[in-house]
């Protein structure tokens, strides 16, 4: 399989070095050149599988034999092993045809899990088998800088440097990466937003040059295609546990990047009958602007309780607007060039094509712990605030009663105690037993300005030789 850029000017690739590449040469993110699908009789051959099993049926075509059948089994089976539920992403029901699907069973506590341990230990393999070492760069606003850190840390070929907006992430979501102090993690702490930081992102992939000699970027951020491939196995085992594919399910996502739900997109793409994808935002609801009113404008960010959607350019977009405008490569260019200009708008027959699957919906930071509280008052099941506005978001805009509705959980509650407390709780929610002494571990990290030098220097002169 072959895969090409959204803006249709990089020359294609093959799957190994799609993952080591990350953003295109032309600003563009690689998309599969063909999406592989499945017949209703497959996928429903398919229910009873584990997670992993069914993961590899998922992953398998993505791969194309590049990786042998063996291997890429033990990847799978290793970046699942060390999650702490056996049915790896169990449902909860919260009310009639309602479900929860717990995304935060993993290492981190948080849904970038699945992909990252994936991607850790894909990268692993890959670089083994090319005795090449290469610099992760990634930038997050919570969940994925830890999740990065946790899936890479044990690679001897990877040197990794996260960034993360300084004092704009929870104290869990900081303490769980820079608690790490293996030779091969460094933190850096940004005096900026997220959005800082991936703008340094990108500009650092543009140009590589500041790295040492024999070195590459690797993006760990969703930018890189195994990101979103791991994701879309969740979607199917939640369909199948539900009766699919003989009935359709909908999902509600909170999303700030559009990694998420892009997956959801894909995986109703290759085959799973999805009725209906919930874009959910908080304040910071560029992507909900858009759907609704075709108003893709960057405003001014905002601080939120849900830090993980604290995101006002949602770099994942691009892919689904790549299919909005039939893959015209030279259209999806000028339409990045609007945007930096600040704004740009839809075409009345992309907007129409996206409005026929996706809804959206924004809550703000008191809608969020209101809701928080009334569930717990409801149900005694405690949401984080980023669950927590999926969920509403999926009452508020739901189309049809009959079919089941999937609200992607995607963290821990413990991870955002500022809003559990907020909502009414008179004490923080438990760490995991794994974690407990997360708040007594020694930190490190480096406070950097907003200077993409000062920051290419650090990496420069902190990678191992």
């Amino acid at each position: 399989m072959k895969y090409i850029s959204t803006r249709g000017e990089a020359p294609s690739l093959s799957f190994e070095d799609v993952i080591l590449t990350g953003l295109a040469p032309d600003g563009g993110l690689y998309v599969p050149e063909q999406l592989p699908t499945f017949s209703q009789a497959e996928i429903a051959s398919w229910v009873g599988l584990s997670y992993q099993q069914l993961a590899f049926k998922i992953i398998a075509p993505f791969v194309a034999g590049e990786i042998s059948d063996s291997d890429l089994q033990a990847i799978i089976d290793k970046s699942y092993s060390g999650f702490r539920h056996d049915a790896i992403a169990p449902l909860v029901q919260t009310a009639h045809n309602e479900w929860i699907l717990e995304l935060f069973q993993g290492p981190t506590l948080a849904f970038k899990d699945f992909a990252l341990q994936f991607l850790g230990n894909l990268l692993d393999h890959i670089l083994k088998k090319r005795d090449q070492k290469v610099v992760v760069m990634g930038a997050t606003s919570g969940d994925t800088g830890s999740a990065a850190i946790e899936g890479c840390r044990h690679c001897d070929n990877i040197d990794i440097f996260i960034l993360h907006p300084h004092n704009r992430v929870s104290d869990v979501q900081r303490k769980q990466m820079t608690s790490v102090l293996t030779d091969n993690v460094h933190n850096i702490a940004l005096k900026g937003n997220f959005d800082d930081c991936q703008n340094m992102l990108k500009a650092s992939f543009g140009d590589q040059s500041f790295l040492p000699e024999g070195r590459q970027l690797v993006a760990v951020n969703s930018i890189n295609w195994a990101r979103i491939m791991a994701q879309i196995v969740y979607y199917f085992y939640a369909a199948l546990a539900l009766g699919g594919p003989a009935r359709p399910i909908s999902f509600s996502v909170p999303t700030g990047n559009f990694g998420d739900i892009f997956a959801g997109y894909l995986a109703k793409q290759m085959g799973l009958p999805i009725d209906q994808l919930v874009i959910a935002t908080n304040a910071n609801d560029i992507l909900h602007r858009c759907i609704s009113d075709n108003d893709h404008s960057k405003k001014e960010l905002i601080h939120s309780l849900s830090p993980s959607m604290d995101i006002m350019v949602s770099s994942n977009f691009e892919r689904l607007l790549f299919d909005l405008y039939d893959r015209d490569g030279s259209a999806i260019k000028q339409l990045m060039e609007d945007f930096k200009t600040g704004s740009m708008h839809l075409s009345d027959k992309a907007l129409a094509s996206a409005r026929a699957l996706f809804s959206s919906y924004r809550l703000d930071d008191e809608e969020t712990i209101d809701v928080i509280r009334e569930v717990f008052e409801n149900d005694e099941y405690l949401l984080d605030p980023h669950t927590a506005i999926g969920l509403q978001a999926a009452r508020k805009t739901r189309r049809n009663q009959d079919v089941p509705m999937v609200c992607l959980s995607t963290a821990h509650p413990a991870k955002f105690p500022e809003a559990v407390r907020k909502a009414g709780q008179d004490k923080d929610p438990a760490l995991p037993h794994h974690m407990a002494d997360l708040f007594e571990r020694e930190e490190r990290f480096e406070v950097l300005d907003k200077d993409l030098a000062a920051v290419q220097k650090f990496i420069a002169s902190h990678v191992r030789a």
